[in-house]
């Protein structure tokens, strides 16, 4: 089983006023983001807007995806359900058709006990057939958590090798890194300083931002791997920024919004979500001038 590590841009998801997804336009991100660097591609995370997608736009985009990748890096595909058996049949579908790993995502109506939060991870990760599995846990999102007990019991799944936690608790990430002793790595979100996470023995950087300043995320990782943590905080320091302020904006529409600036033709964020106004679009240049990525 390969290892999963690096720089992994959480792709979006562009729709065309029709209602289908923009092949054209994904493939040239994903051609872009490839000749930038990166070390894998993840289809279907929050930026992606899984949750505003049908079945059949999630499937193309996964499509899409691998088709244009063409095994050059891995590509890990979001799977969200708030049922274990949809969640298995997307799992089995996009191994079928090529994925590399899966990002699994749990979504949740009713309140869930650990019992049934375990139970549901431990299906996709069967369904995976031995390709990498990357928890995915946001509580600024989910209505349900993965508690530190039930990530350390999920640790001993062979293929549930990797987590990647979306909370601002830095802390946290090190009691998983102690409590899976090696069973399971940890990648950087978008919450959390990336150059920090990796001096704890983060392994990466799986987030939205890295779709518009690949580079520069590279730059960071490759910097943190050799052991220069002064130049690793340099280089931190003034891509914070890009965390900032896609904190600060509706997640999906500042992505989409900092690439429109960039020239790809995505689109606005899928409805009922809003346009971002203009004054949001040039504090979103301003940053990206900042950077050195506009």
């Amino acid at each position: 089983m390969s290892s999963l590590r690096g720089v992994f841009p959480y792709l979006v998801s562009p729709v065309t006023k029709e209602g289908l997804i923009d092949r054209p336009v994904l493939a040239e991100l994903v051609e872009h983001l490839i000749a930038s660097g990166v070390h894998g591609l993840t289809p279907l995370g929050s930026t992606g807007e899984f949750a505003y997608l049908s079945p059949q736009q999630r499937t193309d985009v996964v499509e899409t995806v691998i088709e244009t990748v063409r095994g050059r890096v891995p590509v890990v595909v979001g799977v969200a359900s708030t049922t274990i058996q949809d969640a298995v049949e997307q799992t089995e579908r996009y191994i079928s058709m090529g994925a590399d790993g899966i990002l699994a995502i749990l979504e949740a109506y009713f309140p869930l006990n650990d019992e049934g939060i375990e139970r549901y991870f431990r299906a996709i990760a069967d369904a995976a057939q031995g390709k990498p599995l990357v928890l995915y846990t946001n509580p600024q999102f989910q209505r349900v958590d993965l508690s530190l007990p039930v990530i350390e019991r999920l640790s001993h799944v062979e293929n549930i090798r990797y987590i990647k936690d979306a909370s601002t608790n830095t802390g946290r990430l090190l009691s998983i890194i102690e409590r899976t002793k090696g069973r399971m790595e940890v990648f950087a979100a978008s919450a959390h300083i990336p150059a920090c996470v990796m001096l704890i023995g983060g392994v990466g950087w799986m987030a939205g931002p890295a779709c518009i300043v690949p580079k520069q995320s590279i730059a960071l990782y490759d910097a943190a791997q050799s052991g220069d943590w002064a130049l690793a905080m340099e280089l931190q320091r003034p891509l914070w920024r890009i965390n900032e302020i896609f904190a600060k904006y509706s997640i999906a529409g500042c992505i989409k919004t900092a690439l429109q600036l960039q020239g790809f033709a995505v689109g606005d964020p899928l409805a009922p979500q809003s346009p971002l106004t203009e004054q949001a679009r040039a504090e979103i240049a301003d940053v990206l001038r900042s950077v050195g990525a506009l």
